[in-house]
């Protein structure tokens, strides 16, 4: 009888702790995204779309600043590390502008990036030198394509006024590290 019970109770245990906290680090950074477009779908304060649109910026933001603070460690270009020095300073002021933006307007915000960004995290986690130059130039031209194409709709279409506003003060930014990550890519060829 002892030995069932133990059994049972180990058991209980393995499968309490793969429900609370014992998954990948893809899957709680999805459910941290998740979890702020489920709050702010409850609510009626902002838009559905200008809410999606800022949880998809801070989830980008985050990522952005945890990237660069990995560039100016692992870099080896002092042109990546100068950049990724630039991006930790430009998206840490406009994640505290985001923030208290979404503060305002009752905007839940993910804990920590989304599944797609922490994907990026993760990958440069393990390179290092020219290897980690080149995959993170990559990766944040790619995103500043997105960011740039996703900042002008908001900047144009977004329902709140202060969501609008957001977007395109934050939009010239976003289009000078889009051109200067360009130049970057053709100097590391």
């Amino acid at each position: 009888m002892k030995k069932l019970t133990l059994f049972c109770l180990l058991a209980l245990g393995a499968w309490s702790f793969q429900n609370c906290g014992g998954s990948n680090t893809a899957k709680t950074a999805e459910d941290h995204v998740e979890r702020a477009e489920d709050a702010n779908e409850k609510t009626d304060n902002a838009a559905d779309d200008d809410a999606e649109f800022v949880v998809e910026a801070a989830s980008g933001g985050m990522m952005e600043v945890e990237l660069g603070k990995m560039a100016q460690e692992k870099g080896q270009s002092q042109r990546v590390k100068d950049f990724a020095a630039m991006m930790v300073k430009d998206h840490t002021a406009a994640n505290e502008e985001l923030k208290a933006l979404a503060g305002q307007k009752g905007i839940a915000l993910p804990a920590a990036p989304g599944e797609d960004h922490q994907k990026h995290i993760d990958e440069l986690a393990k390179l290092s030198g020219a290897e980690f130059d080149k995959r993170y130039i990559e990766i944040m031209e790619k995103d500043h394509d997105h960011d740039v194409e996703e900042f002008k709709e908001a900047a144009d279409d977004a329902k709140d006024a202060a969501v609008k506003a957001f977007a395109a003060k934050t939009l010239p930014t976003l289009q000078q590290h889009h051109e200067m990550v360009k130049s970057i890519r053709e100097s590391l060829k």
